[in-house]
């Protein structure tokens, strides 16, 4: 390249032509990149991390570059810039004062100075018109193409295009239809270059790299952003040259080529409706947005299964088939001495496979995930069920707890009133102590809610807190109450100390009872048989204690009697309540009553559990049978068919026919891997997550039965296409059979035959698929 196209660190960018080539170049770039789906918006900024840069040169040299560095410090910014700087210098361009680290810096004059280098190497060097190369052949390409237009001197790359008839001229040569030249003039720049740039981006695909106002107001426009610009139009109307001469071709050939035609068109059909089932599946796959209720996660598992049991097999068969048209298309192509077909671009069958890749990549995990979902929407519907609950039992409890204690009555008391106060009041604070477990139990269930986020989170923190804040409220009042009655308590004689004892023995066990009520009550999900086993055995434990429980009620209850009858004897005024707490019998009798109640229904729900259970075990083991049967068997037909693909005997039809018998084998076996599915839908509808009998899940066996499926189909194809060649080429059965003896035991032993004569063999792909249609001399 001449010297001035050198790019020097020590000069300094003109502010106009610095913005003239931020707009150009980045303008180039993007026409590139959008090639890759990708643009960028700030030339220094977007290129700083390496990775665009490494993908606009694989995009404008279609060459793959080393593989980049997906970090985010310095030193791997700094190594991918390296990687894209070294694939400019492999090109033979000569980089004068470039460095990684000032693109990595975001230094601007550098990043532009990259560009331009990689602009004058990609887009300009390769330029040739009449044994003048890049700049100076670009140059003359616009002489000789504006040379018939009056007012129009191509002389340069700046001043000469100011006026804009440059860029009109060039445009109505190539697409007179697009522009009126005539109606144009000289003295109106800013019409000619607007008319020139809209024309361009919309009929040409040319991107609008410069405004008007850059050129015209700019004594002499940046000559790199005028020589990208015209750059694009030299590219732009070559590339419509050849495209047309290439049709030309194409038409002579047409009436040939018919039939091939034909098949590309339908395999591009193929391939487009499938990567498009593909597109628009894989979203769903990866939406991972959880429901909040049980019935729409299951709803969403059903709408799995559905797609695993419905759509996703007709899917495997149409990218089997399309295999399989493909490899046809291209033994036909081979026979006529045609090229082979080249889909268009992402419809490669490597592409399907790589979206098919995919699309199994985005599927797997998804049902684990949905599964994962109900487990934890079931463990959210248990807790808030617990703790609506214990919520509702403290909340009965403290009702008029703190009314009761703000009560001033003590001030009026009798000395034996005030006893019984102060004594009544030890038994409340008693009781709140009992009761601080369950507050901290309910604090700990709205704690996993929140973590596990419950979707009524909001009102379960509202309804705890107003528990904790009553519970902090009901400690301040006990507090100052019991303050108050210790000042009076020395003014006061002692009580009833057989009412005490009653308070002291009554409220322990009304709390056991209150306890063994709520836990008898309480809910429960098990999901084996140990587990459900391991609650029956603490059940009988809670029902060994209840003899002892009996004794400790007859005698709280024995206590009562003795009270009622020292009152009657001494004809005590106690109004016949006992103070010291609001316990009474009755009470006593009736919570004890409840519990006897509660202790035969815990029974039924533990029997009822354990056989759910029982009958969830003989799923998984008729499961478990199936599986381990068809597992295997699958495992041993793959076997089978890589032994039958080598050891093939006899002529190609009777191989086909064999083949086929063998196809027909296989599918029959069909209605036993649906029997599996029937038995694996019994298991997800019992929402079995686990099977200890068995390695083998219905995805292996469906993965397993697909891959068997399409290994048969395409050996099949394979013969099909080996009988299409033979006929083309006229082999006979025994120069086959001498050839696939070769070739077989080239396979197996991997060693050359050496043979004394001379000879040439043609098509040698009769023999195995895997070589090309080629002519090999073996000497």
């Amino acid at each position: 390249m001449p010297q001035e196209d050198d790019w020097d660190r020590d000069l300094l960018l003109d502010p106009a032509w610095e913005k003239q080539q931020r707009k150009t170049f980045t303008a180039w770039c993007n026409s590139h990149l959008r090639k890759a789906g990708t643009q960028i918006e700030n030339i220094e900024e977007d290129f700083r991390d390496g990775l665009k840069l490494m993908l606009l040169l694989e995009v404008i040299s279609g060459e793959r570059l080393a593989k980049p560095e997906r970090g985010k410090m310095r030193v791997h910014k700094i190594s991918n810039v390296n990687k894209a700087l070294d694939f400019i210098a492999s090109k033979g361009v000569k980089l004068v004062s470039i460095g990684a680290e000032e693109i990595v810096d975001g230094n601007a004059k550098m990043t532009l100075g990259m560009i331009w280098t990689i602009i004058l190497r990609f887009a300009i060097q390769d330029i040739s018109v009449e044994e003048t190369s890049a700049k100076e052949g670009l140059l003359l390409w616009c002489q000789r193409k504006t040379a018939p237009y009056k007012n129009v001197n191509i002389q340069n790359f700046h001043i000469s295009w100011k006026d804009g008839l440059g860029f009109c001229a060039l445009i109505h040569r190539h697409r007179p239809e697009l522009i009126d030249y005539g109606k144009l003039r000289k003295d109106d720049p800013m019409t000619n270059l607007n008319t020139a740039f809209d024309v361009a981006e919309k009929y040409l695909d040319i991107p609008k790299m410069l405004d008007a106002e850059d050129i015209v107001g700019t004594a002499r426009p940046d000559e790199k952003a005028i020589m990208t610009y015209v750059s694009s139009f030299y590219h732009a109307f070559s590339g419509a040259q050849k495209a047309e001469t290439a049709a030309n071709r194409i038409c002579k050939v047409l009436a040939v080529n018919q039939e091939n035609e034909q098949l590309m068109e339908d395999y591009e059909k193929l391939a487009s409706d499938l990567l498009e089932w593909i597109r628009r599946t894989i979203p769903w796959l990866e939406n991972r947005m959880p429901e909040n209720t049980m019935q729409a996660m299951q709803q969403k598992l059903e709408d799995f299964r559905d797609y695993r049991r419905l759509h996703k097999p007709p899917k495997v068969q149409e990218k089997c088939q399309l295999e399989i048209n493909f490899n046809t298309l291209q033994t036909k192509l081979r026979l006529s001495n045609r090229p082979a077909f080249m889909p268009s671009e992402g419809k490669m069958v490597s592409d399907i496979n790589n979206a098919w890749g995919n699309l199994e990549g985005a599927e797997k995990g998804y049902e684990e995930w949905l599964l994962n979902e109900i487990r934890r929407l079931e463990r959210l519907d248990h807790l808030a069920e617990k703790f609506r609950q214990k919520a509702a039992i403290h909340e009965a409890w403290t009702e008029g707890k703190e009314d009761m204690l703000q009560k001033r009555d003590y001030e009026t008391a009798s000395l034996s009133e005030i006893k019984a106060l102060l004594k009544k009041h030890e038994a409340f604070e008693s009781d709140l102590a009992a009761h601080q477990d369950r507050v901290e139990q309910i604090a700990a269930i709205a704690q996993e809610l929140n973590e596990l986020d419950y979707y009524d989170s909001p009102s379960v923190n509202a309804r705890c807190q107003r528990i904790c804040d009553q519970w902090d409220a009901l400690g301040a009042l006990t507090q100052k109450r019991s303050e108050a009655l210790q000042r009076t308590e020395k003014l006061l004689e002692t009580i009833d100390q057989l009412y005490l004892e009653f308070a002291k023995r009554a409220a322990p066990f009304n709390n056991w009872m209150e306890g063994a009520m709520e836990d008898l009550q309480d809910t429960f999900i098990v999901h084996t048989i140990e587990e459900i086993q391991g609650l029956s055995t603490a059940h009988e434990q809670f029902k060994a204690t209840l003899p002892e429980a009996d004794k400790e009620r007859q005698a709280i209850l024995g206590i009562h009697n003795e009270i009622a009858k020292i009152v009657q004897t001494y004809h005590v005024n106690m109004a016949g309540t006992n103070p010291y707490t609001t316990i009474n019998p009755q009470e006593i009798n009736a919570k004890w009553d409840k519990v006897r109640q509660l202790v035969p229904q815990r029974d039924q729900a533990l029997i009822e559990e354990h056989a759910r259970q029982q009958n969830n075990e003989r799923l998984r083991r008729q499961f478990a049978n199936q599986a381990n049967v068809i597992g295997p068997w699958i495992q041993t037909k793959m076997e089978e068919i890589g032994r039958i693909s080598i050891e093939m005997h006899g002529t190609l039809e009777d191989q086909l026919t064999h083949l086929r018998q063998y196809e027909k084998s296989i599918v029959n076996y069909k209605p036993k891997i649906d029997q599996l599915e029937g038995d694996h839908q019994l298991i997800q509808e019992a929402l079995i997550f686990d099977n200890k009998h068995t390695n083998y899940t219905m995805e292996h066996i469906r993965v397993g039965w697909e891959q068997l499926l399409t290994t048969i189909a395409r050996t099949i194809n394979e013969i099909e296409n080996q009988i299409l060649t033979r006929d083309a080429k006229g082999i006979s059965q025994e120069q086959l059979n001498e050839f696939r003896a070769s070739f077989n035991h080239f396979d197996r032993v991997s060693v050359l035959w050496v043979v004394h004569c001379s000879f040439t063999v043609s098509c040698l792909d009769l023999v195995c698929g895997k070589y090309k249609c080629c002519e090999v001399r073996f000497k």
